[in-house]
C-alpha cells in the first residue's frame, strides 16, 4: 500500500506542476506570480518531478512550437509524422534538449517573456540529480515493497514526466472525443479527466489555447484549474482575464 500511494503521490504531483508551472504559466502564461512564488514553483517542480525534471524554458518554447505546427512536420510531437510513439519520444527529446541547451536557433515569438532560471536549471537537469532521484526510490522501493510486482512499478518513477507527455501528444491525438472540429487531430481523451488532472482535454485546450480552464461541458472538470483558482482566491497567483 506504501508503494502505491508513493508512486500516486509522484504521478499526481508531477503532473500538478507539469500542468500548472511547465504548461500553463511558463508557455501559455494564463496567470501571474511574483519571481518569489516562480522560484519555490521552480523547486517544488524539481521535487516532484524528481528524474523526470523538466526545465520551464526548453518545456515552454518546444509547446509554444507545437502550437504553431500542430501535425505538420515541423511539430516536436506529432503521431502524424512519428512512426510509433518510442520514435516520438526521442524526437521530443531531442528538440527538448536541443533548445535547453541553445543548439539550435527559436523564433522569438517562442522565446518571449518564457521563465528561466539557467542556474537551478543545469543542476535539476543534471546527471547527478537525476541519480540521486533514482537512487532514493530505489531506496524507498527496498524499505517497502511487500510483493514482486510492485518492483514493475519502479521504472515509472523514473521516467513519469515523458510518461505524462506520451500520453497527451501521443493518445491524445488519437483516441478520444471532439467538441471542436480544427484542422488538427487533437482529441479529449476523457469526459471526466480522472487520470491527467485537467491535461486530457486536448481538443479544448488547442481551441482555446489561452484559456486557462481547459473544460468546456459541465461534466469536463479541470482539477488543475480548481486549484488554480483556489490559489487565485488566496492571492498567491493572480489569473489573467482570458
Amino acid at each position: 500500500m506504501t508503494i502505491l500511494i508513493f508512486v500516486l503521490v509522484l504521478w499526481y504531483g508531477g503532473l500538478f506542476f507539469q500542468s500548472f508551472f511547465l504548461h500553463r504559466y511558463a508557455a501559455h502564461q494564463v496567470f501571474t506570480m511574483s519571481k518569489t512564488m516562480e522560484r519555490i514553483t521552480f523547486i517544488l517542480t524539481w521535487i516532484f518531478q524528481g528524474a523526470s525534471y523538466l526545465s520551464a524554458y526548453g518545456y515552454g518554447i518546444m509547446h509554444r512550437m507545437h502550437h504553431a505546427y500542430t501535425d505538420t512536420e515541423k511539430d516536436p510531437h506529432s503521431p502524424s509524422h512519428d512512426a510509433n510513439l518510442f520514435a516520438m519520444m526521442w524526437k521530443t527529446k531531442t528538440i527538448y534538449q536541443d533548445i535547453n541547451k541553445q543548439r539550435i536557433e527559436v523564433d522569438q515569438r517562442f522565446t518571449k517573456d518564457v521563465p528561466q532560471w539557467k542556474g537551478f536549471d543545469q543542476f535539476a537537469s543534471s546527471r547527478f540529480s537525476r541519480l540521486l532521484w533514482i537512487t532514493g526510490y530505489v531506496l524507498f522501493f527496498a524499505l517497502f515493497a511487500t510483493a514482486w510486482w510492485q518492483w514493475l512499478l519502479l521504472p515509472l518513477t523514473f521516467l513519469m514526466a515523458p510518461v505524462h507527455g506520451v500520453i497527451i501528444n501521443w493518445f491524445g491525438h488519437i483516441y478520444g472525443y471532439v467538441n471542436f472540429k480544427m484542422k488538427n487531430t487533437s482529441k479529449n481523451l476523457f469526459r471526466f479527466d480522472f487520470l491527467m488532472m485537467g491535461e486530457g482535454y486536448h481538443n479544448n485546450h488547442h481551441k482555446h489555447a489561452s484559456r486557462a480552464n481547459f473544460g468546456v461541458k459541465w461534466y469536463e472538470i479541470d482539477m488543475t484549474y480548481v486549484v488554480i483558482k483556489l490559489l487565485h482566491t488566496m492571492r498567491i497567483i493572480t489569473l489573467k482575464n482570458t
